[in-house]
C-alpha cells in the first residue's frame, strides 16, 4: 500500500532533476503520473524508466493551449487529476541594467503564467468533483504544489527576472489557497534553496537549453558553488531526491490541513532583506 494509491498526478518538468525525482517517488507510492518536459525523447525515456503507471506529454508549456493539452491527455489516460505539481522552469540570469525585455518576460512566462494556466486547466477536474462530494457530505482532498525559490522570497543578485517570477508564484499560491480551500484543494508552495540540478551545476557542466531557437546557458559560476558549504548550515546542497520529499509530504494525506503555506527547503540557508 502506498500513500498515493489511487491518485493521479501531473508533474511538469518531470523528465529531469527535482521533477524526475518527484515523479519516481510518487510512482513508488502508488500514483499514476503524467511525465512532462520540453524534450520529447527525454520525456519518453523517463516515462519508460519510471516503474508504475505513467503517460508522457512533451512540449513547450508557454505555447497557447499547451497546458490544457497536458491536462486533457492526463484525463484521457487516467480519468481524473488529483495532484498538480508546477515544477517546470529554467534560469536565464543577468544583471538588471543589462537585461532585455525578452529575458525578463521569459522568466515570467515559464514560472508564473504557466503555473497559472495549469491551475486553470485542472480547475474543473478538481473543483467539480469536490462540489459533488460536498453535496454528498463527503470530504476528499486534492493537492496543488507550486515550486518557488528563496530567490523569490529573499532576492538574488543576477536573477531579477527569476526572482520576480518566483515571488509571483508565492502570490499565486496564497490567492488560490483562499479561493479553492472550500473545495478541499490544498494549495501550497515549496521554496528551494540550493539543489543539485542542471540549473545549479557549474557553467561548464550545466549545458544549454533551447527555447524558440535561442540557446540559453545553464549553470552558475563555480565560485558560487564553492560558497554553498559556507552559507548552508547543513554544509551542502540538496539532492533531487531530498527535494522531492517535501513535495511528496504536501501531496500526501499527512498534509491535508496544511494550506496556503510556503515551505522553505534550504538546509537552513537564509539571507536577505525582509520588509
Amino acid at each position: 500500500m502506498g500513500l498515493l494509491d489511487g491518485k493521479t498526478a501531473i508533474i511538469t518538468g518531470s523528465a529531469r532533476g527535482i521533477g524526475r525525482a518527484t515523479a519516481e517517488l510518487f510512482a513508488s507510492e502508488g500514483a499514476q503520473v503524467t511525465i512532462n518536459d520540453i524534450d520529447g525523447d527525454v520525456v519518453e525515456q523517463a516515462a519508460s524508466e519510471i516503474e508504475g503507471e505513467t503517460v508522457a506529454v512533451s512540449g513547450d508549456l508557454t505555447k497557447p493551449g499547451a497546458c490544457d493539452e497536458v491536462v486533457q491527455k492526463t484525463v484521457d489516460a487516467f480519468g481524473k487529476v488529483d495532484i498538480l505539481v508546477n515544477n517546470a522552469g529554467y534560469t536565464w540570469d543577468g544583471v538588471a541594467h543589462r537585461m532585455s525585455d525578452e529575458q525578463f518576460q521569459a522568466m515570467l512566462d515559464i514560472h508564473v503564467v504557466v503555473p497559472f494556466r495549469m491551475c486553470r486547466a485542472v480547475a474543473p477536474h478538481m473543483r467539480d468533483p469536490a462540489k459533488a462530494e460536498r453535496d454528498r457530505g463527503e470530504e476528499a482532498f486534492r493537492k496543488i504544489v507550486n515550486i518557488t525559490s528563496i530567490s523569490g522570497t529573499m532576492g538574488n543578485a543576477g536573477q531579477v527576472n527569476y526572482s520576480s517570477a518566483k515571488a509571483g508564484v508565492v502570490g499565486l499560491t496564497k490567492t488560490l489557497a483562499k479561493e479553492w480551500g472550500g473545495f478541499k484543494i490544498n494549495v501550497n508552495a515549496v521554496a528551494f534553496g540550493f539543489v543539485e540540478t542542471r540549473l545549479t551545476a557549474s557553467k561548464e557542466e550545466g549545458g544549454k537549453i533551447e527555447i524558440e531557437g535561442k540557446e540559453i546557458d545553464l549553470g552558475i559560476p563555480e565560485q558560487m558553488r564553492q560558497l554553498a558549504a559556507a552559507i548552508i548550515p547543513l554544509g551542502r546542497a540538496a539532492t533531487p531526491e531530498e527535494a522531492a520529499g517535501p513535495v511528496f509530504f504536501l501531496c500526501s494525506p499527512w498534509a491535508n490541513y496544511v494550506h496556503g503555506q510556503v515551505l522553505n527547503v534550504t538546509g537552513g540557508q537564509f539571507g536577505g532583506m525582509y520588509i
